[in-house]
């Protein structure tokens, strides 16, 4: 978010995926985070507040995010509580997310996120290190020159 005054027009297209593909064998599911950003939009909620809140809970206070009610909690003062938390238990956006999860876990073939696709080129994060503010900057300067390749 930093980055985009730089780059005037530029729009961000937000595909918010499970951190990981679905298998057990990884750790917390984060599919209510990423579905809630798509029940936060409609609401006219500030992404980028909601985005800061949902890295909190999950990275920061290392609070369970396959709860609904904490996730929830989570947006109390951005959005309505009650109308977001019965978005989540409705199972709203559950179509969006599994196209998301298809694309990058199937289709990109993404090895982690966060990555990011401009102009058809991808720039994947790396499992356990992901893409420094420096590589994103490089990657949108090279793809967003005139003549750059496609």
């Amino acid at each position: 978010m930093e980055l985009l005054p730089q780059f005037p027009g530029l729009e961000i297209d937000w595909r918010p995926c499970e951190a990981h593909p679905r298998p057990e064998s990884h750790g917390r599911h984060s599919d209510l985070c990423a579905r809630g950003m798509y029940i936060a939009q409609e609401a006219g909620v500030d992404l980028s507040e909601y985005h800061r809140r949902m890295y909190d809970i999950a990275l920061t206070d290392r609070a369970d995010v396959e709860d609904s009610n904490i996730i929830a909690g989570a947006v109390e003062g951005l959005s309505d509580r009650d109308a977001f938390l019965t978005a989540l238990k409705n199972d709203s956006f559950e179509d969006v997310l599994f196209e998301n999860n298809r694309l990058v876990w199937d289709e990109y073939d993404c090895p982690a996120v966060p990555s990011f696709r401009l102009n058809g080129q991808l720039l994947m994060s790396e499992q356990g290190v992901g893409v420094s503010k420096e590589e994103l900057e490089a990657f949108i300067r090279r793809l967003t020159r005139p003549n750059s390749p496609a």
